[in-house]
C-alpha cells in the first residue's frame, strides 16, 4: 500500500518543487482530470457545439456516478458551481419551514443564506473545538426546523459522525455542507438520513474550481417547487414553449441553462481517480497522515487546536504567534498551507508524505526560533 501512494504521486505534477499541505483550500488535480477536460476544450474548439447530444449524454453519465459516490439517485443530484450556490438551492426549499440550529464552528455559507431570507439561525457551541451531537438532540435542543452543519468543520477539522445526526435529527430536516470531507470520507445520504448536501469540486474532490454537486433528497423535490428555473428546466426544452413552466420532477431542474460540460467532465474524471483508489483507503491515509502530523507537532510541543479520536480528519490547525509572518516563513520555503486567525491550518491529502510533513514541523520549530531569537 506504501509503494502505491508513492506512484500515485507520478498523476500530480504539482507536487514538484514543493510542499503542498493545503488540499482543505485547494487540492491538486490529477493528471487524469486535466486530461479529460483538456480533451473536452479541444472538441469545443474544432466542433463547436456539434457534439452537444454526446455531452448532454455524458453530463447524465457523470450524474449517475456522482449519485453513487454519495448513495444517491441520479435524479437527486444538480450539477453547482460550488458550495455556496448549492446550499442557497437548498435554502430556497426550506427557508418557510423554521428557525435553524447551527453551530458557532461553521463556514459562513452554512448560515448566511438562511440569515439573509430572515430566517432565525440558534448556534450551539462547541466544547473544546468539538460539537456534540448531544446538543442537537430533538427535545435536548430549541425547537427548529433544520439542522445546517458541515460534515468536517473548515476551522478547526473537526469531523461530525453523520449517521448520530441523522438518528437525531427527528422531524427536523439535516442539510449537510460537503466541502471538507466529500472526496476524503465515504459518506452515504441515504444511510445517514441526509436530506440535503452540497459540496465544492476544488477541495479533497480534485476536481478544480466550478464543479461542484448539490443532492436534495427526491422527497423534498416533490414536496417542494423550485424558487428559479430556465430553459433547461423544463420537461421538453427544445419545444422552447415560452408560455408553460412545467418544470422536471428532477434535482437537473436547477441547471437552468447551458451545462458547464467542462466543469462537469472534470469532476466525472475526479470521481473516477478517486473511486479507482478506494474512499476508504483514502481516508485510512489522510487519517493516517494527520496522526502522524500531530505526533510530530506534539513532540515539538506545539498547540494543536484540532480534535482527534473519531472527530480526527484531514486538517490540522496548530496555534503561532504572528500567524501572517509564520505563513510567509513557510511560503519561502515553498511550503504551503493556509493562515488563520489562531495560527496555520495543514490539511494532508492522499498524495502527501511523512517527508513533507517532517519538512513542515522543521520549518515551523525554525520559525519559532527565530522568534526567540
Amino acid at each position: 500500500m506504501a509503494m502505491m501512494w508513492e506512484e500515485i504521486r507520478e498523476d500530480f505534477p504539482g507536487l514538484e518543487g514543493k510542499v503542498y499541505l493545503n488540499a482543505a483550500a485547494t487540492s491538486l488535480i490529477a493528471r487524469p482530470v486535466r486530461e479529460t477536460v483538456t480533451a473536452f476544450y479541444r472538441e469545443l474548439e474544432e466542433g463547436g457545439d456539434r457534439l452537444w447530444g454526446t455531452w448532454m449524454r455524458r453530463r447524465e453519465e457523470v450524474r449517475e456516478k456522482v449519485a453513487r459516490f454519495i448513495g444517491a439517485g441520479s435524479d437527486e443530484i444538480a450539477f453547482v458551481p460550488n458550495t455556496s450556490t448549492g446550499i442557497n438551492l437548498i435554502v430556497d426549499l426550506l427557508e418557510g419551514d423554521g428557525a435553524v440550529l447551527s453551530d458557532e464552528l461553521e463556514f459562513p455559507t452554512v448560515t448566511l443564506p438562511w440569515i439573509h431570507r430572515g430566517v432565525l439561525v440558534r448556534f450551539v457551541p462547541a466544547v473544546e473545538g468539538v460539537l456534540r451531537v448531544e446538543s442537537f438532540r430533538e427535545g435536548e435542543a430549541p425547537r427548529t426546523a433544520t439542522i445546517s452543519i458541515s460534515h468536517v468543520q473548515f476551522s478547526n477539522g473537526c469531523r461530525q459522525d453523520l449517521d448520530a445526526f441523522g438518528r437525531i435529527k427527528g422531524s427536523r430536516h439535516l442539510v449537510v455542507c460537503g466541502s471538507q470531507s466529500v472526496g476524503a470520507f465515504p459518506v452515504d445520504v441515504k444511510q445517514s438520513g441526509v436530506d440535503a448536501l452540497a459540496t465544492a469540486g476544488h477541495k479533497w474532490l480534485g476536481a478544480g474550481f466550478g464543479a461542484g454537486f448539490c443532492y436534495i433528497s427526491r422527497e423534498l423535490l416533490k414536496e417542494r417547487p423550485p424558487r428559479a428555473i430556465g430553459w433547461l428546466s423544463g420537461t421538453n426544452p427544445f419545444a422552447f414553449d415560452n408560455r408553460q413552466a412545467e418544470t422536471l420532477g428532477s434535482n437537473a431542474r436547477t441547471e437552468m441553462g447551458c451545462p458547464s460540460f467542462g466543469t462537469i467532465a472534470a469532476l466525472g474524471a475526479a470521481i473516477d481517480y478517486l473511486s479507482g483508489l478506494g474512499l476508504n483507503a483514502i481516508a485510512e491515509r489522510i487519517l493516517s497522515l494527520n496522526m502522524y502530523l500531530t505526533f510530530r507537532l506534539g513532540r515539538e510541543a506545539f498547540e494543536v487546536l484540532s480534535p482527534g479520536d473519531e472527530h480526527r480528519s484531514g486538517e490540522t490547525l496548530v496555534r503561532l504567534p504572528d500567524p501572517p509572518r509564520a505563513l510567509a516563513f513557510l511560503q519561502e520555503r515553498h511550503i504551503h498551507v493556509t493562515e488563520k486567525p489562531e495560527g496555520l491550518r495543514i490539511s494532508t491529502h492522499f498524495y502527501n508524505t511523512e517527508a513533507e510533513i517532517d519538512a513542515c514541523v522543521d520549518a515551523l520549530v525554525e520559525y519559532r526560533e527565530l522568534l526567540l531569537l
